[in-house]
């Protein structure tokens, strides 16, 4: 198996595309891709001042180091679930890799905030931990983004994880959900922030391989409460019909963009568009809420604490 650019030995076999790459031409593949499905997408601006969810895996760091060598500044926002050594060991490549791009991480511990760790948390409020860490992060990481400025957040998503997300909305016909998997989500009430998916079309294995050839060193092991999850069953079942027919993930949801345009194009055209954005404010921390008090702050007093949703800075 050779390069299909230098006709050297081949690390990597796309079989979906249809050609190989040794290390140093698969990384400018790579990265042209997620440039392309970048500008094609309109998902960074120039004026966009955008943070990156990070993790400690290989799709948030390696999203966080491309777009530094795309020139594009973008700090991180991380939340420490208190997980034990998953968690400090995460933020530990986290740091490593803040330390090599020379950009700054806030940081959100969960102990520090609720006095327990996030399956303590979820056990208090009769939660899956999920569900719990679910809810913690997107108050977060909208908290960030409202405080500090940032106006843009983004996220490592990848092609296996939109597949399976969509494929599992379908099964069960979850319409509530169906037509929201989009590669970026438009802010709301001028509070929440803007999402976009850089790396929606790029599978996991892609993506794995090009953190392990630009040398990020990022946690192995899946988080401890994803054991069971659905998700992983639908990844499976799909990556055996990837096996068979190759390409069939990416065009899955290639399809899926196509009809959601189609679908967002007609509930503009009937006034639907925007009617789900109406919303009132949470009256303790006023963030944007269906109604009384946000999840986060009913999770506090839950617990008897005060309101409380300060940052560690690094770097």
């Amino acid at each position: 198996m050779k390069c299909r650019v230098c006709g050297q030995t081949a690390s990597i076999s796309l079989r979906s595309h249809k050609t190989a790459f040794c290390d140093t031409h698969f990384i400018t593949f790579f990265e042209k891709r997620v440039a392309t499905t970048i500008r094609r997408y309109r998902l960074i601006g120039e004026t966009d001042r955008p943070v990156v969810a990070v993790s400690g895996g290989k799709d948030s760091l390696s999203l966080w180091l491309l777009l530094t060598k795309m020139g594009i500044a973008a700090d991180g926002v991380y939340v420490d679930l208190g997980i034990g050594d998953y968690s400090r060991i995460s933020l530990e490549k986290i740091k490593a890799v803040a330390d090599r791009i020379g950009r700054k991480v806030h940081i959100f511990h969960v102990p520090d905030v609720f006095g327990r760790n996030i399956s303590e948390v979820a056990k208090g409020l009769r939660r899956a931990p999920c569900s719990a860490c679910g809810m913690i992060k997107r108050y977060v990481m909208n908290k960030v983004c409202m405080d500090k400025d940032y106006n843009l957040l983004l996220t490592g998503h990848n092609l296996d994880d939109e597949a399976a997300a969509l494929f599992g909305n379908i099964l069960y016909w979850k319409k509530e959900y169906l037509w929201k998997k989009d590669i970026a989500l438009d802010a709301r009430e001028g509070h929440l922030s803007r999402k976009a998916k850089p790396f929606f079309l790029c599978s996991e294995r892609e993506v794995a391989a090009y953190a392990i050839m630009s040398g990020i060193d990022y946690i192995y092991e899946e988080c401890p409460f994803s054991k069971g999850a659905k998700t992983i069953t639908y990844k499976g079942i799909l990556g055996g019909l990837e096996e068979a027919s190759p390409g069939t993930k990416l065009m899955f949801v290639k399809g899926y963009l196509k009809e959601l345009r189609g679908v967002k194009e007609a509930m503009h055209e009937d006034g639907r568009a925007g009617a789900e954005s109406e919303e009132g404010f949470c009256p303790v921390c006023g963030y944007p809420s269906g109604g009384g008090e946000c999840g986060f702050c009913r999770a506090l007093q839950k617990f008897e604490l005060p309101y409380s949703a300060r940052f560690e800075e690094y770097g």
